[in-house]
């Protein structure tokens, strides 16, 4: 039987349970379109900016722990993507970016759109240097098995996106459905690596052996969708669990054994118990340079002088920063199982630690009462520590947060409750401002029985706000609350401590400061804008938010002032060397 090959692509997509696909037209991918139209199962979830599209899939691969995909077209929609692809990429979020390309028969002839300055029919390994393998389909025969391939790849071994170009006559040509019909009866799930029974007796009796042991976890462990298994083995030998920025959540914080987050913006508990730990086990993090106080051993990991047990199902993550005592690869939910199996046998009556919770508790009261005055402030702009609170305070225990980079990120890494594993979708490999406001739609559109709420900075929201009208088209009720600070305000506080200016990073000019009123934008989009005008309004403006039936965005602004920081960053040793001043105030 013959059909055409974008017939054949939806069938497959189906089968393969995809629901949502987020992208923009081209005249590379209408075919692609019109063939999704007869679908009763795949929504096309249209956006304005290919970025936008690769966010919101990201988001919804997040919460529905299934890969995200997007639909491309070539030259600028390629390229719009790629920070969206990139930033899946470095947080290892499972993608598949279906693109389209210039028909074959035109390769060389430099043909409508096309990037082939350096080589024909190349402008596909555009995405070579973050995708997991970038793949073009020259051959319509082809792509029933690369399609296969693709989602195989983004879903196994560290999950990651991937990239299938397909020029348009590929799209249109007429195959054997056979070809689909083998790929449709592939199974749909590898069976994943897990841990030896000996390593993680070595493991567990490594850590039952030690006096100031710590469970240091990052991302992998929500991906792997672990968080259960961990907080039971933490629970029975009573291990304090630091976090990387990713990690945070995977033991919900109100946890009496989660220090905190590690590094830069960690706090100081949490970075004093990993520098003094005598042994760590690691559970898929990688180290990265923020979360490990750019690797300085004074500041938060003191290895090999601590000694490094880690586990991660990426074989190149381990030993990358620092040297190990044990490395292992494997699935985290899998090998959380095995550990906790042994360790129910090595210590059936668990392990009690009562002093190092009374000394948990007992920082978390002080930077409670640390921030106390700061969250009550009746200060305008509003001080951030009180938008914080009061969030958490009207939010549901199983509330969707997104973040974007700034104080928004940092802050709810350091004071922000998770409540609910998985709950926490920030930009942490790629730090990629953009990212909060698209990736709430996807997550809402994953969950629309949950409360999305995006905490954005005006600089991240004013990327990409064209996100409203999908929010409004495909009737998707997030609520973004746009931190408006008038500035990029944490590279501000930085280049006013080291540089005693602000110059670039603080928005307008003394004459024109040039607010911006998001919520009027909101507006003339057609979606509820709230604009504060006070810090009293500010809560009872985010509760009538999450009880309205649609998307709103709640203008509040906001005093620039720094994150607290207890790590380090390499860069004051070349900005200010010898001085202690990392981030200051603005205004």
């Amino acid at each position: 039987m013959k059909d055409v090959v974008s017939n054949q692509i939806i069938r497959y997509l189906e089968a393969r349970g995809v629901e949502h696909i987020f992208g923009l037209c081209g005249h590379t991918n209408i075919a692609l379109l019109a063939a999704l139209e007869q679908s009763e199962q795949i929504a096309f979830v249209n956006v304005r900016h290919e970025q936008i599209a690769a966010h919101a899939a990201d988001g919804y691969a997040r919460v529905t722990k299934r890969t995200g995909v997007v639909l491309s077209h070539l030259g600028p929609g390629l390229t719009n993507a790629t920070t969206g692809v990139a930033n899946a990429a470095l947080d290892s979020i499972p993608m598949v970016v279906i693109a389209g390309d210039v028909p074959t028969h035109y390769f060389g002839k430099h043909p409508h759109q096309e990037v082939n300055l350096h080589a024909d029919a190349a402008q596909y390994e555009i995405y070579r240097p973050f995708v997991k393998r970038a793949w073009r389909v020259d051959q319509p025969h082809l792509i029933a098995e690369i399609l296969d391939k693709a989602f195989t790849l983004a879903e196994s071994g560290r999950p990651g996106p991937v990239l299938v170009d397909v020029p348009m006559d590929v799209f249109s040509a007429e195959i054997d459905t056979a070809l689909f019909d083998r790929v449709i009866g592939n199974t749909r799930a590898l069976v994943k690596p897990s841990l030896d029974e000996e390593v993680a007796e070595r493991i567990v009796r490594n850590l039952l052996e030690a006096e100031r042991p710590v469970l240091y976890v990052g991302g992998g462990v929500v991906a792997a969708d672990a968080s259960d298994e961990l907080v039971e083995f933490a629970e029975l030998l009573s291990l304090p669990v630091a976090h990387s920025l990713m990690g945070k959540g995977a033991v919900p914080d109100d946890s009496p054994l989660v220090l905190g987050m590690t590094g830069f913006w960690g706090t100081a508990l949490t970075n004093e118990q990993t520098r003094t730990a005598d042994r760590i086990l690691a559970l898929g993090t990688r180290f990265a340079e923020a979360d490990s106080s750019s690797w300085y051993p004074e500041y938060t990991f003191d290895i090999p002088g601590t000694k490094l047990m880690q586990i991660d199902i990426d074989p190149s993550e381990l030993g990358r920063n620092y040297p190990l005592e044990i490395g292992a690869i494997a699935d985290l939910k899998s090998a959380l199982t095995v550990l906790l199996r042994v360790a129910r046998r090595l210590a059936p009556d668990g392990v009690q630690r009562p002093e190092l919770r009374e000394r948990i508790a007992a920082d978390r009261a002080a930077r409670k009462r640390g921030n106390a005055d700061a969250q009550v402030s009746d200060a305008w702009p509003m001080r951030p520590e009180r938008i914080l609170s009061e969030t958490r305070e009207v939010l549901p225990a199983d509330a969707i947060i997104t973040t974007d980079v700034g104080w928004n990120k940092n802050g709810v890494g350091q004071q922000f409750d998770i409540l609910t594993p998985g709950t926490f979708l920030t930009p942490g490999g790629f730090a990629t401002m953009g990212f909060g406001a698209p990736a709430a739609v996807g997550a809402k559109i994953a969950q629309p029985g949950r409360v999305v709420v995006s905490l954005v900075g005006d600089g991240g929201f004013g990327q990409n706000p064209a996100v409203l009208a999908t929010a409004r088209e495909e009737g998707v009720p997030v609520v973004w609350v746009v931190m408006n600070n008038n500035a990029f305000g944490t590279i501000a506080g930085l280049e006013k401590a080291a540089f005693d200016t602000t110059y670039g990073t603080v928005f307008g000019k003394g004459d024109d400061p040039m607010y911006t009123d998001y919520a009027a934008i909101a507006r003339a989009y057609g979606v509820t804008g709230i604009k504060v005008e006070s810090a009293a309004e500010f809560k009872p403006a985010l509760e009538r938010a999450i009880a309205h039936d649609g998307p709103v965005v709640i203008d509040v602004s906001m005093v620039n002032v720094p994150t607290p920081t207890t790590g380090h960053w390499n860069i004051l040793d070349i900005y200010a060397p010898g001085e202690t001043v990392e981030h200051v105030a603005t205004h």
